[in-house]
């Protein structure tokens, strides 16, 4: 066995085991998986750690390419297309519904999430927020699309791409049989649920390659939950009357154009290389990645 499939199996065995125990876990206790305290203590830390548990004790390969640096002052058009996106995403799908006529434009309910403050003022605090709790959500990019990814069909990141959406996937798929999520129709619930991984992946996989930083993924990551889910839910959901799966699916057509734009210009490609001339995930673009900590 190479050390690279090593590493990639006590990876494997370490974010499921330990994640879904933390779940199981939880909820055999009594906690609600619902609650972002019991997220965090349960499992949401747990890909990153067993990532750093494999380079630092079973590979001994370090830190060197994964993309730990900011990389501000080159990637800043990703920080904005990360922070920005999810509320297009949000535009693009209300206006799908709207299209369709599922769904009368009103925006009036934001203006009732907290009371006082304008719809408008509570969006831009949500995205305000975004960089913040990007921090909560490294710990699931820099173990999944950090380490595995890089390291699943090395030179195909298409490929990789792809698997690592379909295991994130399955990693999420105790929260539907414990109350994290509810679906009238469990299989194809998690058949739509799987197709939202894989597109979340694909812009994920695009944020990480091009930036040469986990931040813009672990921040396009906060956008999805927090702005994109929370807002669509508000408005489509709640207000609307949409079905929560028909939701996810309106959601995943705007989510499909702009995969559709990263695959079809090439933007996964393998020679895809980081600021400084080097290509990511390899050593020299991962000293250069080392080397860009400070901008």
């Amino acid at each position: 066995m190479s050390m690279r499939i090593r590493g990639v199996a006590v990876f494997l065995a370490l974010t499921f085991g330990v994640s879904w125990a933390g779940m199981f876990g939880a909820k055999a206790l009594g906690y609600s998986l619902v609650d972002p305290m019991v997220q965090l203590l349960a499992f949401a830390f747990v890909p990153a750690l067993a990532a750093v548990a494999v380079r630092a004790w079973v590979t001994r390969e370090g830190f060197a390419d994964a993309g730990m640096a900011l990389r501000l002052r080159s990637g800043w058009v990703h920080y904005v297309a990360a922070g920005l996106g999810p509320l297009a995403l949000v535009a693009a799908t209300a206006g799908l519904a709207a299209a369709l006529g599922w769904w009368t434009p009103d925006l009036s309910p934001l203006d009732r999430m907290v009371p006082g403050v304008p719809g408008w003022l509570f969006v831009l605090l949500l995205v305000a927020a975004m960089p913040v709790l990007s921090l909560l959500y490294w710990g699931e990019e820099f173990g999944w699309t950090s380490y595995l990814r890089l390291r699943l069909f090395p030179g195909r990141p298409g490929a990789a791409t792809v698997a690592t959406g379909l295991i994130w996937a399955v990693w999420h798929y105790p929260l539907a049989f414990l109350g994290y999520i509810e679906f009238d129709n469990v299989a194809l619930g998690l058949a739509v649920w799987t197709g939202s991984f894989l597109l979340q992946e694909v812009i994920l996989t695009w944020l990480r390659l091009s930036s040469g930083s986990v931040w813009t993924a672990s921040l396009a990551h906060a956008g999805n939950n927090m702005v994109l889910a929370l807002l669509n839910g508000v408005l489509l959901t709640e207000a609307g009357g949409i079905p929560d799966l028909t939701v996810m699916l309106l959601a995943m057509v705007p989510m499909a154009a702009v995969c559709a734009w990263i695959v079809g210009t090439g933007r996964l490609s393998a020679d895809r290389v980081a600021p400084g001339g080097a290509p990511i995930g390899t050593a020299a673009g991962a000293r250069e990645d080392t080397a860009g900590a400070g901008r």
